[in-house]
């Protein structure tokens, strides 16, 4: 199982609390991670990545062992902690203005 953490809004939108759990078959990555992710919770289509493109939307960051993985090609594989369970892989609302 691969833990994910949400930020407040989207476990608000898909009615959670905590982190949620996902099976994810195959190789772990950032895309079926989210797919995994979209498919449990359909209400959070589109809020972490485009609908028509896939890519990451601009305010939304992605994390996994104390590293930044929001610029990594969405099929790289991730971190083995994260395909384990030993860590999460975090989904991160950024913050924008001044």
């Amino acid at each position: 199982m691969i833990r994910v953490v949400l930020p407040p809004h989207l476990r608000t939108l898909a009615h959670v609390s905590g982190e949620v759990r996902v099976e994810v078959s195959g190789e772990v990555t950032q895309r079926h991670v989210l797919d995994a992710v979209e498919e449990r919770f359909p209400m959070l289509v589109g809020t972490m990545r485009d609908r028509g493109t896939g890519k990451r939307r601009a305010l939304v960051r992605f994390f996994a062992c104390e590293e930044d993985l929001s610029n990594e090609p969405p099929d790289a594989a991730l971190p083995d902690r994260v395909a384990r369970g030993e860590e999460p892989f975090l989904v991160v609302g950024a913050m924008a203005g001044g």
